[in-house]
């Protein structure tokens, strides 16, 4: 990694060109019009008055821009997470709006703490445990109750906060009478607006445009006389300090919410800051160090009144699009929300809810990967039935559990798929010293006393059994006549204690039983461990080839079988280049 590693400003500032300005300048002010918006609407569906989603996109966002890796990386409120800071802080049913904020902020720090750490002990590989499938249900579940959590704002009645689909669709039914369409009317609309104004050009700020659209209409046609709720009075000015509680019985309850949102936040960040950096070759992006910075983040968002926050998806994609070179674009980001929260906070006081739900609805709609299950069904069954049985647990139990489930389901397959890995028989290909698959080639050569066998995977406790059974079971299959098993283990990284034991008995047993064993293409940590333990001497050099080939010809040597001429000079001549 570069010198500057833990700052990485100090990497690209010094050497900054005076052609990346304009892009980083179109990019931070494109990117800060679409905050101001967004932020205000995530904040309310973490329960959060809509000031806190524009506190959380100043402080936060000039500390990523210090520390990230990624330069296009656009960071703030997202809606996964701010619907799970929702159901982390309703668990502890606060009293007041005062207590929610506090709940929010204490999450933040613990978010920023654990990603901080988890960056500083480099464990960003921890997120490998959660697979593409899982991913794709858990996330396609938590659109779905995103936006039906909207429903009480497009639909201007109440419906309690929930993260459980069911409660919402009935709560919906009942009070489905009390709809003011008017309310709806306008975030229908604004959703036309936001997708219609996409389809002419993803640069422009349609969700900029709806807002300002929405207030002139309210205002204009004096709507709240109709029933259409506004947002209100946003205050003005800078976000003051703030500190999280230090109580240990919240920090108990929101615990589970904040190792879900560092670890899903960190997913989601990474996954784009991957996918943007594939385009620009001047920089790498570092896992570990991305998890600081996400941690430094929520660090300015716990003592600056904001709330979690993490990398989006659509932010940073525009960010990319409108030419952002530097962490520069961010920065200017940040100081047109600064500019905001000073000067323009009154011009939002006639903003409908409806507006601010329907920016929320077409944020999330595009989570919702259909796509994914219709490949999987068509392409890999079991990853499509883990990522069906993740979007249903998601749906029926909450996030949370939505999320513990699909860890769950992630390891269990990798635990799985350890203990049953790939065995393959071979056979020899005609006129040549090659072996292959016989379930993947015709016309290979086998012969009735010779089991030519190649194990995919490592030998280790979990497996031994398998091993055992599986060879047991093709050995049967020859019958009788067999004298020799050849082990291919090319494939096979690494053995344990477990499986050197388990291989000096599986040997003796087959020896008894008349049958030689020779292994072929043993790769060096192998045989490291099999010379520690000594099981190179007890099994026998002489039972360790480069290649089946030659183990075949060895052991017609050794019983007297007289090769082709051509054969076994080549043997030979292998042998002695080997």
């Amino acid at each position: 990694m570069a010198k500057n590693s833990f700052i990485p400003i100090l990497d690209w500032l010094p050497n900054y060109q005076k052609t990346w300005l304009s892009g980083d300048l179109s990019a931070g002010l494109t990117v800060g019009v679409m905050l101001i918006p967004q932020g205000m609407a995530y904040s309310m569906l973490a329960g959060l008055p809509p000031i806190h989603g524009l506190y959380a996109v100043t402080i936060p966002l000039i500390l990523y821009a210090i520390f990230g890796t990624s330069r296009q990386l656009a960071v703030g409120p997202v809606a996964m997470v701010s619907l799970l800071t929702a159901a982390g802080i309703g668990a502890l049913h606060p009293d007041s709006p005062e207590m929610w904020l506090l709940l929010a902020i204490t999450l933040a720090f613990l978010v920023g703490t654990i990603q901080f750490l988890m960056g500083l002990f480099r464990l960003g590989f921890l997120v490998n445990f959660l697979s593409h499938p899982v991913i794709s249900g858990f996330t396609s579940a938590a659109a779905i109750i995103i936006g039906l959590s909207q429903l009480k704002h497009l639909l201007g009645i109440k419906i309690p906060n929930s993260e459980y689909v069911h409660e919402i669709i009935l709560a919906t039914a009942e009070h489905i009478g009390e709809v003011n369409l008017l309310t709806l009317g306008i975030g229908l609309v604004a959703i036309v607006v936001i997708k219609g104004m996409r389809k002419i050009h993803k640069a422009i700020p349609g969700a900029l445009v709806a807002v300002i659209l929405g207030i002139l209409a309210v205002w204009g046609l004096h709507l709240t006389d109709q029933g259409v709720k506004i947002v209100g009075e946003v205050p003005s000015g800078l976000p003051g300090f703030s500190l999280p509680s230090f109580d240990l019985a919240s920090w108990q309850i929101l615990l589970p919410t904040a190792l879900t949102i560092s670890l899903v936040g960190f997913m989601e960040s990474f996954a784009v800051a991957k996918a943007i950096q594939s385009k620009h070759k001047d920089y790498q992006v570092d896992a570990n160090q991305e998890l600081m910075a996400l941690g430094l983040a929520n660090f300015g968002a716990a003592f600056f009144q904001g709330y979690a926050v993490t990398g989006g998806f659509s932010r940073t994609a525009v960010n990319d699009q409108a030419g952002a070179k530097t962490g520069l674009a961010s920065i200017i980001s940040a100081s047109l929300i600064v500019l905001t929260l000073l000067f323009l906070t009154p011009l939002f006081y006639y903003l409908p809810n409806a507006v601010l739900a329907a920016v929320i609805l077409v944020a999330v709609s595009s989570l919702i990967d259909y796509k994914e299950a219709r490949h999987l069904w068509e392409n890999d069954r079991s990853d499509f039935w883990m990522l069906l049985a993740t979007f249903i647990v998601t749906l029926t139990l909450g996030i949370e559990k939505g999320i513990l489930a699909g860890v769950v389901l992630s390891l269990g397959i990798v635990i799985y798929r350890a203990t049953r890995p790939h065995v393959a028989v071979l056979g020899r290909v005609p006129d040549s010293m090659f072996f292959r698959n016989i379930k993947r080639f015709d016309n290979l050569e086998q012969r009735p006393d010779i089991l030519v066998v190649r194990f995919d995977g490592p030998l280790f406790f979990s497996n031994i059994n398998y091993f055992k059974d599986k060879m047991a079971e093709l050995a049967a299959e020859k019958g009788k006549a067999l004298r020799l098993i050849v082990l291919n283990a090319d494939s096979m990284s690494h053995l344990d204690s477990s499986a050197i034991h388990a291989l000096e008995e599986w040997v003796s047993d087959n020896r008894q039983n008349g049958i030689e064993v020779h292994f072929t293409s043993v790769i060096g940590p192998v045989r490291d461990t099999l010379n520690r333990w000594g099981l190179t001497h007890t099994i026998g050099e002489h039972c360790f080839f480069m290649s089946n080939y030659q183990a075949i010809q060895a052991f017609d040597h050794r019983n007297g079988a007289v090769p082709e001429k051509r054969d076994y000079e080549e043997y030979i001549l292998q042998a002695n280049e080997d």
